[in-house]
């Protein structure tokens, strides 16, 4: 019997949210075509993560615990992958559209004679056909893409879908994997992270993204006391990234990170269409901006109309109050 295959990108020891959204609508996709839905976990530390797949509806999850694959070196994860897709043989796979899973997608298609649809805002699969719309054109425009191959891989942009929890029995099975070291072309010695980070922002579930308005270190000590107070990650368009205020891993956009919190307060930012490719999908969008007519409120929730060093200070004293 054919299979939905999810592979469940792993950070800090826990699986990724976008991943668990690309299998709460890849369950959806496989109860329609009464087939199950099962998983890939790798990671030294993947047998520990069976029982979270199988909280959001994974009836089997396939682990490969092997340390060679926290670092995420992409020829021993293409090869981990590629050894659990002959043994399982599904009819697609699917995965959270991750910078990770961009380096390894194309390859592991080519090893596995597989179609691509990358980096989509929702799927179907009808019949022999699995069908999608992608974000094209800084995300202004939808195009809508088609395959009838037998094998199909999918990649689920961040925030497409709510992750909604569906137990199963999520029984594990080890898939046997051995790789030869000396074969890699690249030695990982050490991953640096930026000190001081302690939310990460693609997944963040509030975002407080600064704008070229913030303008200097008062404007960033006061997007810093939103963050702390509302326990947010701190993002950037790249207009204020250029200016040193904040650091190249904090812009979102068309040439930076996707984000797809519940929250996201835009501030000081215009909301050009190449900010806004990276944020859309914000669930609730919060912009202030002293521009009536700027273009990020045609996008946002709830608008703010001011200069952000006059209501921020305003906001952050309401909010530590309602808070306390």
């Amino acid at each position: 019997m054919s299979s939905i295959l999810v592979f469940c990108s792993v950070q800090d020891h826990r699986i990724k949210r976008s991943s668990l959204e690309a299998m709460s609508r890849a369950r959806h996709v496989a109860h329609e075509n009464g087939v199950p839905i099962e998983a890939v976990i790798l990671g030294s530390d993947a047998s520990a993560l069976v029982s979270e797949a199988a909280q959001y509806g994974a009836s089997c999850v396939y682990t490969i615990s092997n340390p060679l694959l926290d670092a995420h070196l992409n020829a021993p994860v293409i090869s981990a992958l590629d050894a659990v897709l002959k043994q399982v043989q599904p009819r697609m796979l699917v995965a959270a559209s991750t910078e990770a899973v961009k380096d390894v997608l194309g390859a592991l298609a080519v090893r596995s004679n597989a179609a691509v649809l990358p980096d989509v805002a929702s799927f179907e699969w009808s019949g022999d056909t699995v069908s999608c719309q992608r974000p094209v054109m800084a995300a202004k425009k939808m195009a809508a893409t088609s395959t009838h191959h037998p094998l199909v891989f999918v990649s689920v942009r961040s925030g497409s879908y709510e992750a909604t929890e569906a137990p199963a029995d999520g029984q594990e099975v080890a898939v046997p994997f051995e790789f030869d070291t000396a074969s890699l072309g690249i030695t990982l010695r050490e991953i640096v992270s930026q000190a001081g980070d302690t939310v990460d922002l693609s997944e963040a579930r509030v975002v407080v993204a600064a704008g070229r308005g913030v303008r200097d270190d008062a404007g960033r000590q006061l997007v810093q006391e939103l963050a702390d107070i509302t326990g947010a990650a701190i993002g950037a368009s790249r207009a204020v990234v250029e200016t040193g205020l904040f650091p190249a891993t904090a812009q979102i956009g068309q040439t930076g990170k996707v984000v797809s919190p519940d929250l996201y307060f835009a501030v000081g930012i215009s909301g050009a269409v190449q900010h806004t490719a990276g944020m859309a999908n914000s669930r609730i969008i919060v912009a202030i901006n002293k521009d009536p007519d700027a273009p990020i409120f045609d996008v946002a929730t709830y608008g703010l109309v001011g200069d952000c060093f006059t209501i921020l200070p305003l906001l952050n004293a309401a909010l530590r109050e309602a808070l306390a």
